[in-house]
């Protein structure tokens, strides 16, 4: 099977390389070109627009940073839409919200394009590790058709209906996972303040029922102020907006969710953007000096 790959972020990269170690014929796209060398010295092919892979692979696959650039690259000139057509499968992972995946499924189809929907919860190691979870809606013979490919890429492929479904399961998983987050770093940060050792409380959480791997995995980096980005803390924002948004739509009242999103912004005027998500905590002892 040959698959297209547009977007070679932290997550987008991972995935590629996952696809061409099982075999995978792939060709890549990155708006920054020189971000391809790597998997092409893996036996990837570069295409020079979107258009050009979408022109070459029957299947073509997006991994992009928000709704803006998964919006760009069908849209804008040397995009999809100028070579999508009847035949083809256009899947986008991305994090977006419903409107703009429901956007681009109207654009592709309107074109004879199948269009899945199919943003993955977790991050760096496990789309390293092939044990993404991923949450596809759309078309279900595309989906059906594909399901080697997200074998590879995940550990668990979960088809939910309709477009936008998929997007909004994801932002319900990433605004509980946000909202996680800033409590675990307001119980880190108060041990310390209450003169408690915060290695000890980790210990302490392991054995609870509270134990999971994101305290388990974070934590310890956390403790150190280390925030390698697994997950940039400017991407979990922007998914706590988005899903505070899917809120208001649904009339959900969502004060938790609320209270860490304006942590998030906090860290992210901080300057701490381009940093993992975990960094929050530099928020949180900011607010307490």
């Amino acid at each position: 099977m040959e698959i297209g790959f547009l977007g070679l972020g932290i997550m987008g990269k991972a995935m590629a390389m996952n696809l061409l170690k099982h075999g995978f014929k792939v060709t890549v796209w990155n708006r920054t070109l020189s971000k391809c060398d790597e998997l092409v010295e893996h036996g990837a092919s570069m295409g020079e627009t979107p258009a050009q892979v979408i022109k070459k692979c029957k299947y073509t696959i997006a991994m992009l940073s928000d709704p803006c650039a998964a919006l760009s690259v069908v849209f804008d000139k040397d995009g999809v839409l100028e070579q999508i057509c009847e035949g083809k499968g256009y899947i986008d992972m991305s994090t977006v919200d419903a409107e703009t995946s429901l956007k681009i499924n109207q654009a592709i189809t309107g074109k004879g394009g199948r269009f899945v929907e199919g943003p993955v919860s977790g991050s760096k190691k496990p789309a390293e590790d092939g044990q993404l979870i991923i949450l596809a809606a759309g078309d279900k013979s595309l989906f059906d058709e594909t399901v080697p490919a997200f074998d590879v890429l995940g550990k668990k492929s979960f088809y939910l209906g309709q477009v936008g479904n998929g997007a909004k399961m994801k932002l319900v998983v990433n605004m509980v996972m946000g909202s996680m987050m800033n409590a675990f770093s307001e119980g880190l940060v108060l041990a310390d303040k209450s003169g408690l050792s915060s290695d000890t409380l980790l210990d302490i959480l392991d054995l609870g029922a509270m134990t999971n791997p994101m305290f388990k995995g974070k934590g310890p980096s956390m403790n150190k102020s280390s925030y390698p980005p697994a997950f940039p803390l400017k991407h979990q924002q922007k998914d706590m907006r988005l899903a505070l948004a899917l809120g208001d739509e649904n009339a959900v009242s969502m004060p938790v969710a609320a209270a860490a999103n304006e942590a998030f912004k906090k860290a992210r005027s901080m300057g701490l953007g381009d940093l993992d998500f975990s960094a929050v905590i530099e928020a949180v002892k900011f607010s307490r000096e």
